[in-house]
Order: structure tokens, then sequence, then C-alpha cells
């Protein structure tokens, strides 16, 4: 169960509350420089050239990696985690996914485009983001390297030696699919760069109801759960209280076991580390 309560808190005059504000206002605003410097940091990075020809299957027929900034230089691919064998998106990854709609009008007047990537069958996807009322951009990267080329998914032969290629590392991963996010560049001449690419808990950055959860009291309040974004269901679910498919290992198989008890610690925290939660 989670530790973190609202009945045990400094209470503290008005003045007293000012002054440990202002201290911590000093973090935030070296924060937010760090932000910056980071980010300008990011834009320097060298690029690569995409020499493969990826092709997809869109809405409106197939396109290849080019065809995917329609009309504009930048593409940000979310790679979000739906194994073609699945029959529903990641939780984790539909949560972020409710926010990219009100994002699009905004980008696109930046010459930044966006689409989520997928392995499951276009038919799959449109499916699911109707059942959720999405509307962005959502390719099948099917039959295609992509997914694997960029460190998204991994074949169930390296999955089964133990560890795989993730987030710039030899890891242990609990899934054959994994969370991330690419960023692509094309210049004039319609040759396509890739420019940087985030996994783990960097893809945090698009999440914003952690955003809202880290400002309040009791903040993400995950400590005690089975892995960090185990209360996390599809935002048509949460009545319910419905998860995901049991065909996926790292999701618990029903409700009960999305809060573990201790002596299942052990063998529960193999699945931590699956989705968004994991440490960077």
């Amino acid at each position: 169960m989670s530790t973190t309560t609202l009945d045990s808190h400094a209470v503290v005059s008005q003045a007293e509350w000012l002054a440990a504000r202002k201290k911590l206002l000093a973090r935030e605003k070296e924060y937010t420089h760090l932000r910056d410097a980071i980010a300008a940091e990011r834009r320097k990075l060298p690029w690569v050239k995409v020499e493969k020809n990826y092709v997809f299957d869109t809405p409106g027929g197939k396109k290849t990696l080019a065809e995917l900034f329609d009309g504009r230089s930048q593409l940000i691919v979310y790679h979000f985690m739906f194994g073609p064998e699945w029959n529903e998106g990641c939780p984790s990854c539909s949560m972020i996914a409710d926010g990219f709609d009100g994002v699009l009008p905004h980008i696109h007047q930046r010459d930044v485009s966006f689409t989520a990537v997928s392995r499951a069958p276009l038919a799959k996807l449109e499916g699911f983001a109707k059942r959720l009322g999405w509307g962005f951009p959502w390719a099948s990267s099917n039959g295609t390297d992509f997914n694997f080329d960029f460190c998204a998914s991994f074949t169930k032969e390296e999955h089964a030696k133990g560890k795989v290629n993730y987030n710039f590392d030899r890891v242990e991963f609990p899934s054959t699919e994994a969370p991330g996010f690419s960023v692509f560049a094309k210049d004039g001449l319609g040759n396509v760069f890739h420019t940087y690419s985030c996994y783990a808990r960097g893809t945090e950055s698009l999440l914003n109801t952690y955003n809202f959860l880290d400002i309040v009291p009791k903040g993400r309040d995950e400590d005690g759960l089975h892995f960090s974004m185990a209360w996390v269901r599809h935002h048509d679910r949460y009545e319910t209280g419905q998860l995901a498919d049991a065909d996926r290992p790292y999701w618990p198989v029903n409700s009960a076991e999305a809060l573990v008890p201790a002596k299942k610690a052990a063998s529960a925290k193999a699945e931590a580390g699956c989705c968004h939660g994991e440490k960077r």
C-alpha cells in the first residue's frame, strides 16, 4: 500500500510557508535553467542519415518515413507499445497518448509533425483509437524493421537471450515491446536524418498526467505498487478497474495483483521495469 498520507504534515504560519516556498523556488529556477541547457545540448547532437526505406501502413495508404513528415521538416515518432498479437495497446502508452491530440495544432505551427508507430496491424490501431476517441496519426510498422532498428521492439530470439538493447544499454526487459520516441529531420532534398531518441523514464517528458501529480501533496503515490504504473488503466476502464490483456506478461492478470504483498515483491521485480516507470 502507499505510504503517502495527508494526516501528518508540517503546518506553519504564512510567513514560514513563504520563506520555505522561496527557498524551493530557487531550486526550481535552477532546474528550469538546467533543462534549457540540456535542451540546447540536445539540439546540437550530430545526426545520422536514414538509409533504409521504411514503408508504413496508414489510413491514407502506404507511406514512407519521409511522407510521414506531411510537408514539414521535423517529425516526432512515438513508439507506442502495441504488438502484432495484442488486442489492446499498452495502458501506460495510452495515458501518454491521451495528451497527443491537443498538442498537434500547436506543434504544426512550428514546422513539426507527429505520428505514433506500432507493430500491430493498422486495423487494430484504428479500432483501438476509435474506442478511446483519439485522432492523432498512427501508423503500423508491421512487417518492417523500423521498431527493431530504433530499439523499441525485440525479436523473440533476442528476448530469449535474457538481455536486449534498450535505452542505450544491454538490459533485461520483460516484454518484446518497449516505449520511447524518436525524432527525425528532413532537408530540402528529401533526405531524412535521425536526430534523437529517448526511452524508459525519458518518455515522461510527454506524460502530462505526471506533471499534474507531481505538484500535489501526495505526488504520484506509487511507492507501494507492484510496479510504478500498476494503477494505470485505459481511460475508459477506471470505473470497472479492468486491466489490459493477459497475453502481455508484464501486466497483472487481474486487479488483485495490481498491489502485491511483500512476499511476492521479488517475483514482481522483474516486471517493474517494463513500461515507463523504471529507473532512468
